[in-house]
């Protein structure tokens, strides 16, 4: 059984969630309270941070490692390119997300908004949340752009960064923090990849005093 300890609106471990389903994984998960840093999940692992992945008689750590870990073990169906020009820039657009992204938007929206109530953290700091909100329209608007040139984010097929894109705006979308008006190819491609049997999983994700919006988990949004 592959176990994965996790947090629901965590954009890290859903896109290991939406790898997994992809690749047709029967996964167990764990909700993990990792913020409370208990002795046996720091065993898991020490840098307190999910998702952890139990796999193969092995503990895995590190979002990203652990996508190009189930990306080689189970190679089907693939979401890394064959050349190596594809696969550096499925690389560069899962950073870009997991790193500008997460910083500029996902830990300005979604953490001030939902994560500090849910740590017992303080109160949201609005100077942050219209940050985000500014950031989000730039973000919106490159993916527009390289969705303007190719089909998916990073060339002609559906890739590891499709995912990492979608497991940053999935979070921000249980919160409607997104605002899929703004352009026409972001949202066909978010209708695209949340029509996906692998979405389900998150779609049904519900978070205690946070329900999500009516068109949260409509797939004619």
């Amino acid at each position: 059984m592959i176990r994965l300890y996790h947090s629901p609106l965590s954009p890290f471990c859903r896109k290991v969630r939406l790898i997994l389903a992809e690749k047709r994984l029967e996964v167990e998960l764990i909700e993990e309270r990792y913020w409370e840093k208990s002795v046996e999940f720091l065993r898991r692992n020490p840098a307190g941070k999910v998702p952890v992945l139990r796999m193969d008689g092995k503990t895995l750590t590190e979002s990203t490692a652990i996508c190009e870990y189930v990306e080689e073990k189970v190679p089907d169906p693939p979401l890394m390119p064959g050349s190596i020009d594809g696969r550096y820039e499925v690389r560069r657009i899962v950073a870009w997300f997991d790193d500008k992204f997460h910083h500029e938007v996902t830990a300005n929206l979604l953490y001030e908004r939902v994560h500090k109530k849910l740590t017992g953290a303080g109160y949201p700091d609005s100077t942050r949340i219209k940050a985000g909100a500014k950031a989000i329209k730039y973000h919106l608007d490159y993916m527009g752009w390289l969705l303007d040139q190719r089909r998916w984010l990073a060339g002609d097929s559906m890739t590891l960064a499709d995912f990492a894109a979608a497991a940053h705006l999935s979070a921000l979308d249980y919160i409607s923090d997104v605002d899929w008006n703004r352009n026409e190819n972001v949202r066909e491609w978010y209708a695209k990849i949340k029509s996906r049997p692998a979405f389900r999983s998150l779609l049904a994700d519900q978070v205690p005093s946070f329900p999500p919006p009516a068109h949260y988990a409509d797939l004619d949004f």
